[in-house]
């Protein structure tokens, strides 16, 4: 399961922004794709039951309306016990936002972190994680440091501000390349703090780390960072990944992967919350269902089929993957998983049957350019973020 993490391919494109998983294929060159929409998907594979026994089915009747801008928004999330939402923005800045009547995001103050000396936005690099404590009183932010290398940063929080000198070290790992870093973080339901890390960067994994267990890339880990140690021995969960841009727990607790393909395919992988340990996508002996390297072990002999994949026809680049909607302001999209195309810019979403196949795929009829991120407010209602700036929220249509 392979997919080019073209970040730089759109850091060419506009402002480096290309985070959504558009990478360069190795030092900052974009890599050479061509992409399509709608693509072509493939059928689903066995697995357990979907997130939602009461999924809607039948067509979504999606709108969707313009609630704010940011200079390359990347996060977009619901703090416990607050009204504002937070937002993170690709250069190292973190801010509240208020939420108007009308739904209109308004920033609130001063930003509450500034990391923008830490970080940069070279290549597929910058702040590209935020999450907070269950309980609400930390914030952890996943971010590139000036050399390239991946660091998870904890803060303790006083009412809705940073606590003065309590920024600690959770996480540290270097990274061979400027392309393909993961970043996504979210405490899971076990309580810990779970990362997504690329393979590394470059172009077909050229040492070979998604398949290496001695190695934390081209993997899913998870942290114990509300326990004592400062910083924890972090454990892999999920292997053969190639760049899992976004990825996201459902309520039964399986999770859903946007990984981005290499040169042809991208992929929506879904894990029943029973089957997420041991996993292993396959990357980079396969890209999607598709065999791709062979040799050096490169090959597991059980790998995990994606649910869905589509290919690089008609303007397609690098997934930018989502969540299982639960909100309910959009009855006709319960149950379903959003995702769009960094490049293409459509917001489509795909159904699972009973059975964990695929049931469904729709075309929500929405654009939005460059889309880098997807984000949730308290209730589960549906935002797209643009790396153009724009910040839109997905409404009811019917």
């Amino acid at each position: 399961m392979n997919r080019t993490a073209r970040l730089a391919l759109v850091a060419s494109l506009l402002l480096g922004a290309a985070l959504s998983g558009c990478g360069s294929d190795g030092d900052g060159s974009p890599s050479t794709s061509t992409q399509a929409g709608s693509g072509t998907p493939s059928t689903g594979v066995d697995g357990t039951t979907s997130a939602d026994p009461a999924a809607v089915e039948g067509e979504p009747t999606v709108s969707s309306v313009v609630v704010g801008r940011a200079a390359e928004p990347i996060v977009l999330l619901a703090r416990p016990g607050d009204d504002a939402l937070w937002l993170a923005e690709r250069a190292g800045l973190v801010r509240r936002m208020a939420v108007g009547d009308d739904g209109a995001l308004t920033a609130i103050g001063d930003p509450v972190l500034d990391l923008t000396a830490d970080t940069s936005v070279d290549a597929e690099r910058g702040l590209l994680g935020v999450a907070f404590s269950p309980e609400g009183d930390q914030l952890f932010v996943s971010y590139t440091n000036t050399g390239g290398n991946t660091r998870i940063d904890a803060y303790d929080l006083d009412g809705d501000e940073v606590a003065a000198g309590s920024r600690t070290e959770r996480f540290a790992q270097d990274q061979p390349y400027a392309n393909h870093n993961g970043g996504n973080i979210a405490f899971g339901p076990d309580g810990l703090l779970w990362l997504g890390l690329g393979d590394g960067g470059a172009a077909d994994d050229p040492e070979n780390r998604a398949q290496d267990p001695s190695t934390v890339l081209g993997k899913i880990i998870r942290l114990d960072v509300l326990g004592d140690d400062e910083q924890p021995e972090p454990e892999i969960v999920v292997s053969g990944v190639r760049n899992p841009w976004r990825w996201a727990f459902d309520v039964d607790g399986s999770l859903w992967i946007g990984d981005v393909g290499q040169n042809r395919i991208e992929e929506v992988d879904h894990l029943p919350a029973d089957e997420i340990e041991g996993a292993n996508l396959g990357w980079s002996g396969f890209e999607g269902r598709e065999p791709y390297l062979d040799g050096d072990g490169r090959r597991p002999d059980d790998p995990v089929d994606p649910v869905f994949q589509y290919t690089h026809d008609d303007g397609n680049c690098s997934i930018t993957g989502g969540f299982a909607y639960r909100g309910a302001a959009i009855p006709s999209l319960q149950g379903a998983y959003l995702f769009a195309d960094y490049c293409k810019g459509r917001v489509r979403a795909i159904r699972l049957d009973d059975a964990g196949a695929l049931a469904s795929e729709h075309d929500l009829g929405i654009d939005v350019e460059n889309p880098i991120s997807f984000g949730t407010d308290a209730d589960g209602e549906a935002y797209v973020l643009s790396a153009a700036g724009d910040i839109v929220r997905l409404t009811d249509a019917g």
